[in-house]
């Protein structure tokens, strides 16, 4: 059973890197390239689809790693684990903190009403969200490596 919760739960988080990942360096670039009022309209809808969706991505996968800890407390590869979730913790930090009020404010926006520094909150929130990021893969590579 213990196995089968290391796996879930590294494939949980294996998938919401691969989100992360792709919207920094592939959906973001994408929409930058667009013409005209694309780029902001892509980002309101990502921000609004993705925005629903990621917190309970980051929470589930949070108590999943705490579960996983718990349940191989006296193990070998367990400090690893706990390693893993205190990362989690940390982009659930900076989700809330930094990332989340500019998404509240950016998916409400629409060409008609976005603020002048729009293309600049874009920038400060691609920013965190590359540090983000950085820090759930190495989140990921430490469940990993905890496997072996």
């Amino acid at each position: 059973m213990l196995n089968a919760l290391e796996v879930f739960t590294t494939v949980v988080v294996g998938m919401m890197v691969g989100v992360e990942f792709s919207v920094a360096f592939v959906m973001n670039r994408i929409f930058t390239a667009l013409p005209e009022d694309s780029d902001q309209l892509a980002r309101a809808h990502g921000g609004r689809m993705l925005g629903a969706v990621m917190p309970v991505w980051y929470i589930g996968s949070l108590v999943l790693v705490a579960v996983w800890a718990i349940a191989r407390w006296h193990r070998q590869g367990t400090g690893l684990v706990v390693t893993a979730g205190a990362l989690l913790i940390v982009s659930v930090i900076m989700s809330i903190l930094l990332l989340v009020p500019i998404n509240n404010r950016g998916k409400t926006w629409t060409p008609e009403n976005r603020p002048a520094d729009w293309k600049e909150q874009m920038n400060r929130w691609d920013r965190f969200h590359y540090v983000r990021v950085a820090v759930i893969i190495a989140a990921f590579a430490l469940l990993v490596a905890s496997l072996t």
